[in-house]
């Protein structure tokens, strides 16, 4: 029998998270597993999406022409090198369609974000892993894995699940050692997060280099991650080719209320900064004092080891599921002896503290 055949890539593209929930699980009610903001969206942008509601019927024509000013006033950037979409996702996926093609190379950190091989699958392009440094991306790596072949060069920057970052200055070494024709792709989808003085935000290099593209998100410190917005800054021939291929009505009018209000409420993005950088110290040291191995994060999240294997990440990830807190594990290897967990409110990370510290005093459920 002949039938349709899909591109020979999409047969390649697998999941990159681990669903652990049983049948018996009661329901999750602590939810740390997918780097959400647990402070949520402004207020103000809650009450303006739901004021949007009032012309559903209606699609929001050019969007792009009422964010993309509110977004370069914001952040100090030229409007025509933003353009919006779905999210971050939806951008990265443009970018590998507009710049993949069957046979070439997109080069990431092995560890890094690991649905980044999907895009090069999905394109029938080859996706290239370099070695890293103990889930820390390898400039020397990277630059060691180009070829005639490739396309395109990927690092989130600070990186998940890992939440380690590179300096400004690695990044602009990684940038000159690649050909002007390769795109660097920098997802600083937490970079409202870092605090590191030695990181440099992705938009300068921008700024001075056609061949780099930067990709930001409303979904982690903005908070809303169910509103699905995400912005690109690029050369303005990027951002015309990537706006090419876009939907014909890209983003929901509710979507477009909260980000413009979300925009304007800097207290609530300062109060968020803040908070997760407390708790993501007390939170680190509170794990590394039960003996785990937590990994330095720049981010809304720690990847936590468990050294002992009778004492398994896998065994502590059901455990905490059994006491309604989900966590996230991770289908490669790698990260067999790790769980993430996204830093939430004060209460639910000492809920994970006595958790985790009955898990490994041996308690049953």
């Amino acid at each position: 029998m002949v039938r349709p055949e899909p591109k020979k890539g999409i047969g390649n593209i697998k999941p990159h998270m681990l669903a652990e929930a049983a049948l018996d699980s009661p329901p999750i009610s602590i939810a740390l597993n997918s780097n959400e903001s647990a402070f949520g969206p402004s207020l103000c942008a809650v009450e303006a999406a739901k004021a949007a509601t009032t012309n559903l019927e209606r699609y929001f024509e050019n969007p792009r022409d009422v964010l993309a000013p509110a977004i370069a006033e914001t952040f100090g950037l030229d409007v025509e090198r933003i353009t919006i979409g779905q999210g971050s996702d939806d951008l990265l996926a443009r970018l590998a369609r507009a710049y993949l093609e069957p046979g070439s190379e997109l080069i990431r950190s092995v560890n890094g974000y690991l649905k980044i091989p999907n895009y090069a699958h999905a394109n029938d392009a080859i996706p290239v892993a370099a070695p890293d440094d103990a889930f820390k991306a390898s400039v020397d790596a990277i630059l060691d894995c180009v070829t005639p072949k490739t396309r395109m060069v990927y690092l989130a920057n600070p990186e998940n699940p890992a939440g380690s970052y590179l300096s400004g200055t690695k990044i602009r070494r990684l940038h000159a050692g690649l050909p002007e024709h390769i795109l660097l792709v920098l997802d600083g989808a937490y970079e409202e997060y870092v605090d590191a003085t030695d990181y440099e935000p992705g938009h300068k290099l921008v700024e001075e280099f056609e061949n780099v593209v930067m990709t930001r998100t409303f979904s982690k410190i903005y908070g809303l991650a169910g509103a699905r917005m995400g912005w690109l800054y690029g050369s303005r021939e990027i951002v015309d080719i990537v706006s090419r291929i876009s939907l014909t009505f890209p983003v929901a009018s509710p979507t477009i209320a909260a980000t413009l209000a979300a925009l304007e409420d800097k207290n609530h993005i300062q109060f968020v900064r803040q908070e997760n950088s407390r708790l993501r110290k007390a939170m680190t040291q509170s794990l590394i004092n039960m003996g785990l191995k937590v990994y330095p994060s720049q981010t809304n999240f720690l990847l936590v080891e468990f050294p002992d294997s009778t004492k398994s990440a896998a065994d502590a990830s059901i455990y905490l599921r059994q006491k309604g807190i989900a966590v996230r594990r991770f289908a490669s290897p790698a990260y067999k002896d790790c769980i993430r967990i996204t830093l939430g409110f004060e209460s639910e990370l000492c809920a994970v503290e006595q958790a985790i510290t009955a898990f490994l005093k041996g308690e049953i459920l």
